[in-house]
Parts: structure tokens; sequence; C-alpha cells
């Protein structure tokens, strides 16, 4: 070595030293809990670590809002199970929009029994009325959120929404009666309006296609106890409790409660195309209606969420980017989501409580869970 080249070797030994000290290594994870680690079964169907990491952050990471319940099920078999403290497997949890995809079964039940049909006008009395043109909603139009009525919403303020002064104000004695009053301010079947008024309307159908009283009582009864005979026992949803308004409607878009593990058997019986244990509860040509695309919303079916691509620039409240096209979703105000991935086998439950930034971001994390299972 000359005397020339040992202080630029030096050097050289100095600056990598220096570049080594400040540039930070692998960043290290905190190591995973017992909880998160129990939560997870022993045959999962992902990799064990990973998921337990991912289904922890859900609970764990800020900005996400409280998740409360998580279940996840991999070809019919438990995978995740946890819940936030002061919830368990017997909580029954709000379903807030996710009623709407209940709704959706039952019509399909009564439409399979030969007491609606899908393609003609909507059999609602006051629509019937000579020049009334109201009289050309189908019950499609209203599944498909098409129909084309006044409903707001959301509103601002919020109690000048369509919605709240169904739910909350004047129109909450009997909701149907109030959804049913409004006019039309497009022609039925040109746009797509999402709308819980109109999902009281498709209550109040199946109320009186299974009881001509009018009786809020006799009402009440034909409804819950065809939920029950046709739907919830046979699927062992032994939890669920729906909500009725004082005139015997179903508050169909907003309110049935039900357990965690509960919404996780309605979200298999969705993926399994309407089948449970061998018994085809709801038609299967009705759950291919349910998760097809309408033609005013690539993203939506009947009372059903799609994981469909939207134009660009337009918000989506799935990820299509992350997840099969073939999936779909109940998802319920505030955070409310059972996801289906045929594709994957999967069956995914989050419950909890997000505003609209967290739920954004809750989203991409609910993602990392679902990404850990390929298609087969």
């Amino acid at each position: 070595m000359t005397t020339r080249t040992a202080p630029l070797i030096a050097l050289a030994l100095a600056t990598s030293t220096l570049a080594a000290c400040g540039s930070p290594g692998p960043v290290e994870e905190p190591p995973l809990s017992q909880e998160a680690l129990a939560a997870v079964t022993a045959d999962p169907g992902a990799p064990t670590r990973p998921l337990a990491r991912a289904a922890d952050d859900l609970f764990t990471l800020d900005g996400l809002g409280e998740t409360r319940a998580l279940i996840v099920y991999h070809g019919g078999k438990p995978a995740v199970e946890r819940y936030a403290p002061g919830y368990d497997e017997t909580t029954r949890f709000v379903s807030w929009s996710m009623a709407k995809t209940v709704t959706a079964l039952m019509i399909g039940m009564l439409v399979a029994d030969g007491q609606l049909r899908l393609d003609a006008p909507a059999p609602v009395p006051r629509w019937q009325r000579t020049g009334d043109p109201r009289a050309e909603i189908t019950l499609r139009h209203l599944l498909q959120m098409r129909a084309g009525l006044e409903h707001t919403e959301a509103g601002d303020p919020p109690y000048e929404s369509g919605e709240v002064r169904m739910l909350f104000l004047d129109g909450r004695d009997d909701m149907a009666d109030y959804a049913t009053a409004q006019p039309l301010e497009a022609e039925p079947g040109e746009r797509f309006e999402y709308s819980s008024n109109t999902t009281v309307i498709l209550a109040d159908i199946a109320a009186r296609a299974l009881t001509d009283s009018k009786d809020p009582d006799e009402r009440r009864e034909a409804v819950a106890d065809y939920l029950e005979a046709r739907l919830f026992a046979p699927l062992g949803m032994t939890s669920a409790v729906p909500e009725f308004d004082r005139a015997g409607t179903l508050i169909g878009g907003s309110l049935i409660h039900a357990t965690a593990r509960d919404w996780a058997k309605l979200g298999e019986l969705l993926r399994n195309k309407g089948s449970y244990r061998g018994e085809q509860l709801v038609p299967r040509q009705w759950v291919d209606e349910m998760i097809e695309p309408s033609p005013k919303s690539p993203h939506y079916g009947l009372q059903t969420w799609l994981n469909r691509p939207l134009p660009e620039g337009e918000e989506h409240p799935l990820f299509p980017d992350r997840a099969p096209h073939s999936a779909f979703s109940l998802i319920g105000h505030m955070g409310q989501y059972v996801f289906v991935s045929p594709t994957q086998k999967l069956t995914v439950v989050r419950l909890g409580h997000s505003n609209r930034e967290e739920r954004i971001a809750m989203l991409r994390q609910l993602a990392d869970v679902i990404e850990l299972y390929p298609e087969t």
C-alpha cells in the first residue's frame, strides 16, 4: 500500500461507516400479543402470523376508528374471531344499512313463492291511481335504487334528509306512508340514488304480501314469523332481532340486530348461493340477481354493494383494486361490513364505529387481511 492510497482507503471506510450509522435498518414490528395470536385458529387458510398481525392492526392502529368485532371464515371454517373489550360473541350489533340485504333476501323468497313479481309494477296502492307516474316503478327499480323518487339520503343540515325525517321525525310512526308519498324527481329506472326510504317501501310490500291486515301487531307478526321460519331459524341466526315502526312495518333499511357470528352465517349463506347445510333457503338464481350490477350503478346489485370498478374519480365504498371484482358486501353506517369473496372462499365480518375518514383507512387495513387469501 502506498502512502497516497492509505488516506483514501481510510476516508472510504469512514464514509461507509457514517452511512451505515445514518441509514435506518429494517423496522422491527412489535411482538404479537397473546390476544392477537389467540384470535387465529389452528388452520386459518393463510399464514398465521401475518394474519394475526393484519387482524390485530384493525383493533390497535390509530386513525381507523373502533373495531368491535372481527370474524373471518375461510372455506366455511372459522379462521379469525376477536372482540374489543366490552363486546363478545353474545353481543348483538346493529345492522344499520346491512339490513337492506336481509330485506332483499325476504323479497326474493316472496318472489320464489309466487307472491311478488320482480319486473311487474310495484304493488303500492297509492301509486295505482289513474295518471300517477309512479305506477311505472317496478320491484326491480326499488331493489336497485332506481325508483326515481324524491328521496334524499343525507342532507345538510341532517334533519332535512329524507332518511332522518322518516326514521326520527315526521315519518317515524308510519315510515312506508312517508316514503311512498314522495313524488318522482326522475323517470323510474333512469338513475341510481341510494335511499333507506326505498328499502322501507320494499319492507311494506313484503308485509302486504304476507297479510291483508292493517293492524300493526298482525303486520309485525307476519313479517317476523316469515323471517324466523324461512331464514333465521334454518340458518341458526338465533340472535336476530328485527325492529318495526308503529305501523308494523319492518325498518328494513336500517335496524336488525344480531351477533357477529350470526352476521357471518348470513354472509356464508350468500357465499354458498343461498344454500345452508344442503338446504336451499334462498333460490340460487335470486342470489345471482342480487350480485348482478345494475345498469345505472356497476357497484350495486339488489340492495347489495359490489366490488366492481367505478369510473375514474368516483369514490368506491369497497376496494376493487385490492380484492376480486366478484366480491360483494353488506355495508352499514359507521363501518359495518359483511364482505363476501366467493373465489377466495371468504366471508369477513367487521363491526364497529368509524367516521368517514377513519373508514377509508380502515378499509385499507381490512384489505390487508383479505389479500392474505388467494383466489382458488
